[in-house]
């Protein structure tokens, strides 16, 4: 088995690849990692900032980009509480690495990707 063979069969076994790939598998935590890149923010800000996201959807990415280490919550003592949500460095990294590029690449091609969906639903025997 050659050195290529064995560094692949590695990544499909590796349990960090799959973590990796996880990432993307959540809708919005692309989204929620992306409207933390321009720094801190409340809940509320988060919320405004993406549209769509209901409160329970928002709780849940939160608390998985948390455990995932690439968020991290900040409490402030202040009267009003005041609590933020921002990236971590692994987070930062993850955004302006693999987020940017796919951005960039959708830029590019996002309106063929949603044509040649469009072509597939619209064929006969498509659920």
């Amino acid at each position: 088995m050659t050195d290529h063979h064995v560094h692949c069969y590695e990544l499909v076994a590796d349990c960090r690849l799959r973590a990796a790939t996880d990432l993307f598998a959540h809708t919005w935590d692309p989204v929620v990692l992306a409207a933390l890149r321009t720094g801190p923010r409340r809940r509320r800000e988060l919320r405004a900032a993406i549209g769509g996201i209901s409160d329970k959807v928002l709780t849940d990415t939160l608390r998985r980009l948390l455990a995932d280490g690439l968020v991290d919550r900040s409490a402030h003592a202040e009267a009003p509480p005041r609590v933020e949500y921002g990236l971590t460095g692994l987070g930062q990294s993850l955004v302006e690495g693999p987020l940017t590029a796919l951005g960039r690449w959708v830029v590019e091609h996002g309106d063929e990707l949603l044509e040649a969906q469009e072509r597939a639903a619209d064929r006969p025997g498509r659920r």
